[in-house]
């Protein structure tokens, strides 16, 4: 995520050319790190509550996406309107997460019949509804201009398919420690590491050109 941002950047100060984070190995990057985003979500969701739905917990951690993505909503209206962003990663994690709380007691090869089904349904790009309005489902024909958008479809897939592999893996908990619990402390503050990313690559960006004029 971070290495992809840094080259969206790059493009914005016109260190590379424009375009370049859309094809590619770039646009394939995009996918596996946005696709990593919700199976991760999707296996947590069932490390969290496979003993039975805590409801605190559930709407804590709603609540917490839920005020981040409008402070993306909220930053990225302010500095460019016409594209801001209105249904981002965070967004679509907390849509699909109340749709996956929903499979939690469902066997898990239907779930990923189902997840199999809705990505196959994205492949063959049927669009029922019309209207920008719609944008956030990934159904619609048209798509309001925002410089980031992840729809319901196809992105809950990845979030099923999670829910199913965590129900069929089924690993016993067990606290890392040493190495490995450093090595997990990226994983353990994603939500951090993803608000403050950006403004530290753009403002070392920034300061590194302003030093070279």
């Amino acid at each position: 995520m971070v290495v992809f941002h840094a080259g969206r950047d790059l493009e914005f100060f016109g260190l590379m050319p424009p375009g370049t984070t859309l094809s590619g190995n770039w646009y394939i990057l995009a996918r596996v790190v946005a696709g990593s985003f919700f199976f991760f979500s999707g296996l947590s969701l069932v490390f969290a509550h496979a003993d039975g739905i805590r409801w605190r917990a559930f709407w804590r951690r709603m609540a917490v996406i839920g005020a981040a993505a409008l402070t993306i909503s909220t930053v990225t209206y302010a500095a460019m309107p016409s594209k801001f962003i209105y249904f981002g990663i965070l967004h679509s994690i907390a849509a699909c997460s109340l749709a996956g709380l929903m499979f939690l007691a469902v066997p898990p090869i239907l779930t990923l019949i189902l997840a199999a089904g809705i990505l196959a349904i994205h492949l063959a790009s049927p669009h029922p509804l019309q209207g920008a309005i719609w944008s956030f489902t990934g159904l619609s024909t048209d798509v309001r201009p925002t410089l980031d958008l992840l729809p319901i479809v196809p992105w809950v897939s990845a979030l099923l398919f999670g829910v199913a592999v965590a129900k069929i893996w089924n690993p016993v908990p067990r606290r890392a420690s040493g190495l490995i619990e450093h090595l997990g402390w990226p994983g353990r503050h994603s939500l951090s590491i993803y608000l403050l990313h950006q403004p530290i690559l753009l403002g070392v960006i920034w300061l590194t050109l302003d030093s070279f004029q």
